[in-house]
């Protein structure tokens, strides 16, 4: 076997070990989302103030929320005569259902926050970065608008390595680092200077900010 070969099957089995242990991740928070919403539960810090980001996609989430309940009851009915596919498939289409629904909780159970410890954001059960205060050079109201819909995006700029984390491919808050950070997202960890996200009340976030700043 050459070095090239190796290298390229180590390259594979990272990545497919990667998937897997994100996948385990993700049906964990799906369940625990669930969990904390039914006993209402979301998590907030002691002594912090929860901020909402999910109504630009909440109409999404529950779109896809009901076609998926929607598929469940129409496969249900077509293969009724057949219990041996019909049971298999009703099992797999709750599962995706409840999954779907672990991830809108997600969004709902975990919103960002603001307290005395600092800053903390969120994008559902998959990134929840925090920061303290003495970490923290500015707030401020920002507008950015994304011609590319997707998930959170790094981008080297003039002033240094920029974390989106687009809600319907815009951002209404950024976050200036008084030093570069390391923080951890699903495809690694990154350093980053500056942090752009969205709030959907961003006035009453920014109000809350100069509570402790």
């Amino acid at each position: 076997m050459s070095a090239t070969t190796a290298e390229a099957q180590q390259s594979w089995w990272h990545r497919a070990v990667h998937l897997g242990r994100r996948a385990v991740q993700m049906e964990i928070a799906a369940w625990r989302s669930i969990y904390r919403f039914l006993l209402r539960r979301p998590r907030v810090p002691d002594g912090a103030v929860g901020f909402t980001y999910h109504q630009p996609v909440l109409p999404l989430l529950i779109g896809f929320l009901v076609a998926s309940a929607i598929e469940l009851v129409a496969v249900d009915l077509l293969v009724k005569q057949w219990p041996l596919v019909r049971i298999p498939l009703l099992v797999v289409g709750v599962w995706g259902l409840l999954w779907m629904l672990g991830l809108l909780l997600g969004y709902l159970t975990r919103p960002h926050a603001v307290g005395p410890a600092g800053i903390r954001v969120r994008e559902g059960a998959e990134i929840d970065i925090s920061f303290p205060w003495d970490a923290v050079e500015s707030v401020a109201r920002v507008d950015q608008v994304s011609e590319v819909s997707g998930p959170a995006k790094m981008a080297d700029t003039a002033d240094g390595r920029v974390l989106s984390l687009w809600v319907q491919q815009a951002t209404n808050l950024e976050v200036v680092l008084a030093c570069p950070l390391r923080v951890r997202l699903p495809q690694g960890v990154e350093t980053v200077d500056v942090l752009r996200f969205h709030a959907d009340e961003a006035k009453d976030f920014m109000s809350s900010v100069r509570q402790h700043i």
